[in-house]
């Protein structure tokens, strides 16, 4: 399974998610920076223009200025992951695209689901082609986008439960707290609360593959990450401690965007390159 999915964002998103994080305006920028105004406007928009001022816009925004100069100069995406026991699911949301994934068990056939995406009708097709049962129903929050097809699959899939964070409940849910353990046949699951993007938004760190996953929801993105729309604090706070501490080698399932991995992200995400220097 290789999706060719682009990139979520783009450096000038990168930018603006970062100002907002840092409650920084275009004037209040342009003040601590000293870029010229016109060329921080053609920056925002998403003209790579001046590696000079991308530079300084980076140390003002506390990004990396080595891996946003990759990203607006589009050298970077992760290396493609195929791994026996996942799938992945892109489909259209509005005017952008929404990621669910199946995972299962290659030996007991017992699956899951996390989030469900958009469209039911791809999930149930690939879980009854590959003679799976299906279990249970992860969300890892409730974003319209990423459970817009709960109910379909709960018609489905009737013999399945559906969970969501206790921070975050959502009817005809059962809730858990963080750290509750589930299964899926021999693998194991385990919930870390990843809020700031959501108020209990979670990853699912799923163990017994050839590689560990890290099912992350809108937390963090393949160079990127979510809009913190909770609180960008807490967002880049969980992400730091409770996902890029993970094995290098952990498969990050972003909610958008193609997968990615810990150590990808490490190196090459403006966020945190800064944080796990090489």
């Amino acid at each position: 399974m290789i999706l060719n999915v682009p990139l979520e964002d783009l450096f000038e998103d990168l930018i603006a998610k970062a100002m907002r994080g840092r409650h920084l305006s275009e004037s209040e920028l342009v003040e601590k920076t000293g870029v010229p105004r016109d060329i921080l406007a053609r920056l925002c928009r998403g003209e790579f223009c001046d590696e000079q001022a991308l530079v300084k816009v980076a140390r003002a925004l506390s990004l990396e200025p080595r891996t946003l100069t990759m990203a607006a100069s589009r050298v970077w995406s992760p290396r493609p992951v195929s791994l026996e026991g996942l799938e992945m699911f892109n489909l259209p949301y509005r005017d952008m695209r929404v990621n669910a994934y199946l995972v299962r068990d290659p030996a007991t056939k017992a699956a899951a689901f996390f989030d469900t995406a958009t469209d039911s009708i791809p999930l149930v097709e690939k879980a009854k082609a590959l003679g799976v049962t299906v279990e249970s129903i992860f969300l890892t929050h409730t974003h319209n986008d990423h459970l817009a097809a709960l109910d379909a699959l709960k018609s489905a899939f009737p013999e399945a439960t559906a969970y969501s964070n206790r921070a975050e409940p959502w009817p005809g849910t059962e809730t858990f707290s963080e750290g509750a353990t589930f299964s899926i046949g021999a693998l194991k699951v385990t919930t870390r609360t990843t809020s700031g993007h959501s108020k209990g938004g979670t990853t699912y760190l799923v163990e017994g593959l050839a590689r560990p996953l890290a099912i992350v929801g809108d937390a963090i993105f393949a160079g990127s990450m979510g809009g913190g729309m909770v609180s960008f604090d807490d967002a880049w706070k969980n992400n730091r401690e409770k996902i890029l501490t993970l094995p290098d080698e952990t498969v990050l399932c972003p909610g958008h965007g193609p997968l990615t991995s810990v150590s990808e992200e490490k190196r090459n995400n403006p966020f945190f390159a800064a944080e796990f220097p090489a």
